[in-house]
């Protein structure tokens, strides 16, 4: 299986030196280091560890990510961030369960095992609070889809949609990847102290990311919209038909009252149906889709074995 490792970089000197050395040990050459620009010596200190640097076009993460992708073919792309925050050591961990057939896009799970002073208080909130709106909205259970350390297949990478430019990018990897069949899993890895401040804001960039989360909901399942707006207005018909009825046993009738409420339990109710009706192609299209990718899988291992 041929790995090649993927490293976004912005100004990391400190540590990019330590992250590529890390691959190489464990016998990893083809490093790709997507640099944004940097105004320090991360292209020349990755260049002299013998990775092979790109300056990205434009800027932002979810674009360096984009833009290595179309630079890339090997058979699992394994993404990690430049900080040094995650241990080139652990790369097994995420490659194992591609190896044995069991997740085409493997994500390394930091919310489990890490070190004192890696995350602040605000942030390790933040991030329990968007894994928990993830797993509410899209009914899948991971609980760190912000990860940096990841590994994916090339029918994955190739296959994903990035539209966002900024550190939005790990979110729409992950909904791209259930939203297109593919199987996902989460591995625990331990997460050090960053080297060097961090770029990301936590209040805006926490804003985007949950904004993201539900924008995106709609690749997922479309038909989840639909339950939010046929559920919010079937719970402000009920309540309407509450106080109707409250009224009426006081001897107080309003009956313009009484159409409007009619208006919202009719109409929830029919929008929910079509939200079902939606959810329910979109389910079997990507269903289809996995079983055909199953079957080219196996063709292909047959062929193998013939060769």
């Amino acid at each position: 299986m041929k790995v090649g490792i993927l490293i976004p970089t912005l100004n990391e000197e400190e540590s990019i030196g330590e992250v590529i050395d890390g691959f190489r040990k464990l016998g990893y050459s083809r490093i790709l280091v997507m640099d944004g620009n940097s105004t320090d010596r991360t292209r020349e200190i990755a260049e002299e560890k013998g990775a092979e640097v790109i300056i990205q076009t434009g800027k932002g993460k979810g674009q360096a990510v984009k833009e290595a992708f179309q630079h890339m073919d090997d058979d699992v792309v394994v993404m990690i961030d430049a900080d040094g925050t995650y241990m080139p050591e652990e790369v097994e961990k995420l490659l194992e369960p591609i190896r044995r057939g069991i997740a085409d896009h493997v994500i390394g799970n930091r919310l489990v095992n890490f070190e004192n002073g890696a995350f602040t208080r605000l942030n390790l909130l933040g991030n329990k609070i968007i894994n928990f709106f993830f797993r509410m909205l899209y009914g899948v259970s991971l609980h760190d889809i912000l990860s940096g350390y990841r590994a994916l297949t090339r029918d994955v990478y190739r296959s994903i949609l990035i539209q966002k430019e900024g550190f939005e990018v790990e979110t729409e990897m992950t909904v791209e990847t259930i939203a297109n069949g593919f199987r996902i899993a989460e591995v625990p890895v331990y997460y050090r102290k960053r080297s060097g401040k961090t770029k990301l804001n936590p209040f805006l960039d926490g804003y985007r990311i949950l904004r993201t989360v539900y924008t995106l909901l709609g690749r997922y399942s479309p038909g989840r919209y639909f339950y939010i707006l046929g559920t919010i207005m079937l719970l402000a018909g009920l309540a309407g038909g509450v106080y109707v009825v409250i009224e009426w046993f006081r001897r107080v009738s309003h009956y313009l009252l009484v159409n409007l409420v009619s208006i919202l339990i009719v109409s929830g109710i029919l929008i929910i149906a079509v939200g079902y009706l939606t959810d329910s192609l979109f389910r079997i299209n990507t269903q289809i889709r996995r079983e055909m990718r199953e079957i080219n899988r196996r063709l292909e291992e047959i062929e193998r074995k013939r060769d």
